[in-house]
C-alpha cells in the first residue's frame, strides 16, 4: 500500500470529487463510518462493558471525521461523550453537516474554547470527575497542522494524554500535534494506541521518530477511486494483507509436503540451542513441506525434542560447541535436495563457524537467508557480502547493521530508511531492517515498512521466529522480497494476536509461534 504525502491527498480527495463525482462529505462520512467501526472492534475484542466513548474534536475537517463517528456511533448503541476545542459557531463545511446531524438528534457537544476549559477539564477527570470512557478518540487536529499546537487545541492534546494510562487512544487520521509529512512534533502531540489514517498512509505516521505517537497503524478506505491511487507515485510503502494475499494461493486437494518445499536451517551451539529449535519449529508453521536442521551433536536431542516435525541432524562441534566447516561438503553434495537455506541462529563467532558461513554463501544455488552471527561474519565487509550467486535476504537488528555498515547503532537507528537502502544495494541483496517499523528494502523497489506488532516482542527468540518463518516462504518459492514483506508481516500480526489473548508483558517467542495459524488467515485464500 503506497505512502504519500500529504499534499498527495489531498489531491486525490479533489479529483475524487471533480473527475467521479464523489463529493467530500461522503468521503466524510466513510471516515466517521470506518472510525466507528474499528472502535466497535476493540469494545469486543477487549470486552468493554462500559460502551461510552470519548471523543474530542477540533474545528476543522478532522473534527467533522469524529462527528461523523460519533453520529455512527449513536447508531451502534454507543453513549458518546463529545468535546469540541473550540466554539461550534467557528464549525464549517462538512463538518458543520455532521455537527448539525449531531445536534438534531440531541447529541450534546460540550465546548471548551479557551486553554483554562481545558485545564480545568484535565483537573476534573484526574479527581474522578468523569465517567470512564474505554476509549478517547482524538480528532484535534489533523494533516493541516503548521508548527505545535497552541489555545485550546493544545490544552485538548494534553486533556487526551492523561488518559493514556487508563484509555485507549485513537487518533482520527494523524495524531494531533504530529506532522503528517515529517512525523515530527514541535510541541504537544497526541501518544496513541491506534491511528486510523484516511485513504492512504500519510509518510510522516511511518517515520522512524513517530512510532511512540502512532501506535500501530490503520487505514480506512474513504472510497478514493482506485484508478487514483493505482497512478500515484511513492518510493514507500506500508505492508498490508491486500498486497500479500496475492502470493498466497488455494492449495489442491491432492498436495503433498514434496510441493511446498524443503528448507535446510544451519545454526545452533552450545547455550544457543534454543534459537535454532525457535526457528526450527517457526519455519515448520510457515506451511514449508520440510525442515532439516543441522546442529552441533552435542544439542540434537534438545532440538530435536522442541520440533519433532522436523529432521535433526548432529555434526562435528567446535571446543565452544558451535558449527565446523568440515562437514558441508559432503552435504553440498545434496544441496539439490533444498529449495532454500537459512544460517545463523545461535551460530556464535567462532573461526570455524565463520568459515561455514564462507562456504554457504560461495556455494548457494538456492535462495539463502542469513541471520545474527552469519552476519557477522561480514563485519565491515559488505563488498565480501555481496559476492553470491543465489537470492539473498538478511536480517540485522541495528546494531548488526551498525557492523555491516561500519558505523553505530545509534547512526541506523537515526536514517534507519537509508540505511537499509543503503544495505540492499550494498550486498545485493533484499535487506530486513528489525525494530520498530521493521523495513524490508530491496534495489530499485520502494522500501516497505511494517507497522504491526508490540512492544511485548522485544525479548530474546523472537528474532529467530522471524528468520524461520522467512526461510519457510523462501522454501516454498515465494521471491526473496515478497518472502520478506510477508514474513515481517505475518511475524508482527502474530505478536499481536498474541498480546490480545495474553497482554504484552510475559510475551515469549514461543507465543508467536503458535498464533502463526492466526495470523495466515489475513492472507491466505478463503
Amino acid at each position: 500500500m503506497k505512502v504519500i504525502t500529504t499534499a498527495a491527498m489531498r489531491e486525490l480527495e479533489l479529483k475524487s470529487a471533480a473527475e467521479y463525482n464523489v463529493p467530500s462529505k461522503l468521503l466524510m462520512d466513510h471516515a466517521g463510518l470506518g472510525v466507528a467501526r474499528f472502535v466497535d472492534y476493540l469494545f469486543r475484542v477487549k470486552g468493554y462493558y462500559n460502551r461510552v466513548v470519548r471523543l474530542v474534536a477540533g474545528r476543522g475537517n478532522n473534527g467533522g471525521d469524529v462527528f461523523a463517528a460519533a453520529w455512527h456511533l449513536r447508531q451502534m448503541k454507543y453513549a458518546v461523550d463529545l468535546l469540541l476545542a473550540g466554539s461550534a459557531q467557528d464549525i464549517s463545511g462538512d463538518a458543520l453537516i455532521y455537527l448539525n446531524r449531531l445536534k438534531s438528534k440531541r447529541i450534546r457537544v460540550n465546548e471548551l474554547p479557551t486553554l483554562k476549559d481545558w485545564e480545568e477539564a484535565i483537573a476534573f477527570v484526574r479527581h474522578g470527575g468523569a465517567a470512564d470512557a474505554p476509549i478517547v478518540v482524538d480528532g484535534v487536529l489533523g494533516t493541516g497542522l503548521q508548527g505545535p499546537a497552541r489555545g485550546p487545541a493544545s490544552g485538548a492534546i494534553r486533556f487526551i494524554n492523561t488518559q493514556a494510562n487508563s484509555s485507549l487512544v485513537v487518533a482520527v487520521d494523524v495524531p494531533s500535534g504530529l506532522d503528517s509529512d515529517t512525523g515530527l512534533a514541535t510541541g504537544e502531540a497526541v501518544r496513541a494506541d491506534y491511528t486510523l489514517t484516511m485513504g492512504l498512509p500519510k509518510r510522516g505516521l511511518v517515520e522512524p521518530c513517530a512510532v511512540d505517537h502512532v501506535g500501530r497503524l490503520e487505514v480506512i478506505p474513504i472510497g478514493i477511486p482506485k484508478e487514483l491511487t493505482d497512478n500515484i507515485a511513492s518510493d514507500l510503502e506500508l505492508i498490508a494483507p491486500s498486497d500479500l494475499q496475492p502470493l498466497f494461493v488455494r492449495r489442491a486437494r491432492g498436495s503433498h509436503k514434496g510441493a511446498f518445499g524443503h528448507l535446510l536451517i544451519v545454526g545452533g551451539a552450545a547455550g544457543y540451542s534454543g534459537a535454532a529449535a525457535l526457528a526450527a519449529r517457526a519455519a515448520l508453521r510457515s506451511g514449508v513441506g520440510l525442515v532439516t536442521v543441522v546442529v552441533p551433536r552435542g544439542i540434537v536431542d534438545i532440538v530435536g525434542s522442541y520440533a519433532p516435525e522436523a529432521m535433526v541432524h548432529g555434526v562435528p562441534e567446535t571446543e565452544i560447541g558451535s558449527l565446523t566447516s568440515g562437514w558441508w561438503p559432503a552435504w553440498a553434495e545434496r544441496r539439490q535436495a533444498f529449495s532454500a537455506i537459512l544460517a545463523g541462529p545461535g551460530m556464535t563467532r567462532h573461526a570455524e563457524t565463520a568459515t561455514l558461513v564462507r562456504l554457504l554463501l560461495a556455494g548457494a544455488e538456492v535462495p539463502l537467508a542469513l541471520d545474527a552471527d552469519a552476519l557477522n561474519v561480514f563485519e565491515g565487509q559488505l563488498a565480501e557480502l555481496a559476492q553470491h550467486s543465489a537470492p539473498l535476504v538478511i536480517t540485522p537488528h541495528p546494531g548488526e547493521m551498525a557492523r555491516l555498515l561500519g558505523n553505530s547503532a545509534g547512526d541506523v537507528q537515526a536514517r534507519r530508511f537509508e540505511a537499509a537502502r543503503q544495505a540492499a544495494e550494498r550486498a545485493r541483496a533484499v535487506v530486513v531492517l528489525k525494530g520498530a517499523g521493521t523495513l524490508v528494502a530491496e534495489a530499485g523497489q520502494p522500501l516497505s515498512v511494517n507497522l504491526g506488532g508490540n512492544p511485548g516482542m522485544a525479548t530474546g527468540g523472537v528474532g529467530d521466529v522471524l528468520a524461520g518463518l522467512l526461510g519457510g516462504l523462501l522454501a516454498q518459492g515465494l521471491p526473496p522480497r515478497d518472502a520478506a514483506r510477508a514474513a515481517v508481516f505475518l511475524h508482527g500480526r502474530a505478536g499481536d494476536l498474541a498480546a490480545i489473548k495474553k497482554s504484552e508483558a510475559g510475551l515469549i517467542a514461543g507465543d508467536l509461534i503458535e498464533e502463526l495459524p492466526g495470523a495466515f488467515q489475513d492472507v491466505i485464500p478463503r
